[in-house]
């Protein structure tokens, strides 16, 4: 990985210390530079969770991308400035509040003094470090988080008093989220499919792209326009995400195959 590379795409200089203000300065760069979107998915292209993949699509080419591209690669960049950063598989919890399947989501552990719960690969999560120890609800600017206590050693993570994601103890290598990488990027039952977006939080809240609707919210106000051209929506995709597409994805439902993408590449 170049690294100056990376951390030249944050907008960030390399830093003198691996130390906490630090990994909160790089964590609010990465989520507010870095979107969150699954593109890719309906462009035809294939989900590689290598680093030299994902290094490619995320600092060369611009892009951006779900859970296990983005702290994959987080985690990565995170170990070559000298932190103790490793990969931790989680359950998504569904609206229902059951759990799904395990390695459902990639998320990031830093143990400095000590431990810390990293997200940038969740959509809207905390914009700063989790204490993973902590028993008092933790303030961020996206919200009241609090981490408690589960089965088996494991930690249930809630926003606003809803829960998230239940995250493991144990560290994970990369690779052994590729087989649910390829699951949801390519069942049908997999939301990733069903859905087309592209978001990041901002200075004042958030923008998204969910296919022909830009949704920003400003302040707590939330406006949504549709989008009516196939060039309006290129030039959102490039002004408010730094993405350049010379063609849109397919609508979810549609196989990229008949629009021409390519074919994905089974890991």
């Amino acid at each position: 990985m170049d690294v100056d590379a990376y951390l030249a795409r944050l907008g960030v200089e390399r830093p003198a210390a691996a130390d906490l203000r630090t990994l909160r300065h790089l964590q609010e760069r990465h989520l507010t530079t870095v979107p969150f979107e699954n593109l890719g998915i309906h462009l035809g292209e294939p989900v590689e969770l290598t680093e030299e993949a994902l290094s490619d699509k995320i600092v060369g080419r611009r892009r951006g991308g779900f859970c296990y591209e983005l702290n994959g690669l987080f985690a990565a960049l995170l170990r070559s400035l000298g932190y103790d950063a490793s990969l931790h598989a989680a359950q998504v919890f569904r609206p229902d509040g059951t759990l799904g399947p395990p390695l459902d989501h990639a998320a990031i552990v830093v143990s400095l003094d000590e431990d810390w719960l990293v997200d940038v690969g969740f959509g809207r999560f905390s914009r700063y470090p989790l204490r993973l120890s902590g028993v008092d609800a933790q303030p961020d600017p996206e919200g009241e988080f609090l981490l408690l206590d589960a089965p088996h050693g494991d930690i249930d993570v809630l926003l606003d008093g809803k829960p998230q994601y239940r995250l493991e103890r144990r560290p994970r290598p990369l690779s052994d989220f590729v087989p649910m990488a390829w699951w949801q990027s390519t069942s049908p039952a997999s939301h990733f499919t069903k859905s087309l977006t592209c978001s990041r939080p901002t200075s004042q809240g958030r923008v998204t792209l969910s296919g022909d609707r830009l949704i920003e919210t400003v302040d707590g106000v939330r406006t949504e326009v549709a989008l009516s051209t196939e060039a309006a929506i290129r030039t959102a995709y490039r002004v408010y995400f730094g993405i350049p597409l010379t063609r849109l994805p397919t609508p979810p439902g549609e196989s990229p195959l008949t629009s021409g993408a390519l074919s994905p590449t089974l890991p």
